[in-house]
């Protein structure tokens, strides 16, 4: 995560050459994948168990609560 930040913050600087951009653009697009592969194995993770228990019922996160 820590790459990704650093990346977007050198992209946002602008004083990097088009080469260097893009790869700093394709290595943080291949990081960002990476963590939402693993933000949705970890959501499927919390699934499985809250079904486990048999207690538990899952709804659809509703962002809009957030974004208030």
């Amino acid at each position: 995560m820590n790459e990704l930040e650093n990346i977007v913050e050198n992209l946002e600087q602008g004083d990097l050459s088009l080469e260097d951009s893009m790869k700093l653009f394709e290595r943080g697009l291949s990081l960002s994948q990476v963590s939402q592969s693993k933000l949705s194995q970890a959501e499927q993770k919390i699934q499985i168990l809250l079904n486990k228990n048999g207690e538990q019922q899952l709804a659809d996160f509703d962002d809009s609560e957030s974004q208030r």
